[in-house]
């Protein structure tokens, strides 16, 4: 499994914009209304007994000579949550498979959540879900990498079924980017996304340059990968456009769904190079 990081180089060179553009939409849900110990001074409160006298704010003391108790805004930690499809479809493309190609997007997405010295989680899905726990720091990061390149990408997308057990990870409003090839039904992709709720969600479709552009003509054997059957057939100029035509209506019936769920859509291809496709996630 070919998983190259170097272009995390460049993201941190462009760390600043990228940070800016990645967490804009949602900057402000960063700061709770809950009190606890921040930086912000929110309100006061007389003090009781068992308070924490360090917190006794004793210029107030000076001017009233009563006791009061400062309340500070709670800094929230984002969570940036990255969800890669594993299933046996994403082992295709050049130079990079899907899954690779993917795997490389999901590493900028957590390293630029690192450089913002926030968290993130990474899980895998095919037919159930991995779930990778999140911890801060760049070894994590490291780690999660060599994990991708140990991983066999095999089954079916049940996509639905494992994003409704993604969304019990999701304790509260974050950034949440869903990376597959969505090569399914309709329906399942848009039951799916209702269950990631009200966050932050961006949705990456990988295609590999021959799905996108097909070329191939004549009689050939067709390997349906995920069922593993394969079929003898004949492909005309016909039957290409046909399939074109297929392609786009599916493509952009996820993006309608994205539009109405307020997600954002995007599609890259493997031939791509990554920082390119990256920026482009990251565009207004």
């Amino acid at each position: 499994m070919t998983i190259d990081t170097e272009f995390l180089d460049q993201l941190g060179r462009f760390s600043l914009i990228i940070r800016k553009r990645i967490t804009s939409s949602y900057a402000g849900g960063r700061r709770s209304t809950a009190t606890g110990r921040g930086l912000t001074i929110q309100d006061y409160r007389p003090y009781v007994k068992g308070d924490d006298t360090r917190l006794i704010d004793w210029k107030v003391f000076a001017r009233t000579d009563e006791f009061f108790i400062k309340q500070y805004e709670e800094e929230k930690t984002l969570t940036a949550h990255i969800i890669l499809d594993r299933s046996k479809s994403m082992d295709f493309g050049k130079p990079y498979t899907k899954f690779e190609y993917g795997s490389m997007l999901g590493a900028g997405f957590a390293f630029l959540a690192m450089k913002d010295n926030d968290k993130f989680e990474f899980s895998t899905f095919s037919e159930d879900l991995n779930p990778f726990k999140p911890k801060k720091g760049m070894s994590q990061l490291a780690s999660t990498v060599e994990i991708l390149k140990k991983i066999h990408v095999k089954g079916d997308s049940k996509f639905e079924d494992c994003m409704q057990k993604y969304k019990k990870l999701l304790h509260s409003r974050a950034l949440v980017v869903v990376i597959s090839d969505f090569l399914y039904d309709l329906d399942e992709i848009k039951r799916g996304l209702l269950r990631l709720g009200t966050n932050e969600l961006k949705v990456i479709q990988v295609l590999d340059r021959e799905e996108v552009d097909l070329k191939i003509e004549g009689d050939v054997n067709l390997h349906d990968s995920e069922s593993d059957q394969t079929v003898r057939t004949y492909i005309s100029r016909r039957l290409r456009e046909k399939y074109q035509t297929k392609l786009n209506e599916h493509s952009e019936g996820i993006h309608d769904i994205c539009t109405k769920l307020n997600a954002d859509f995007y599609q890259v291809v493997t031939d791509q190079p990554i920082f390119d496709s990256f920026y482009k996630v990251l565009k207004f």
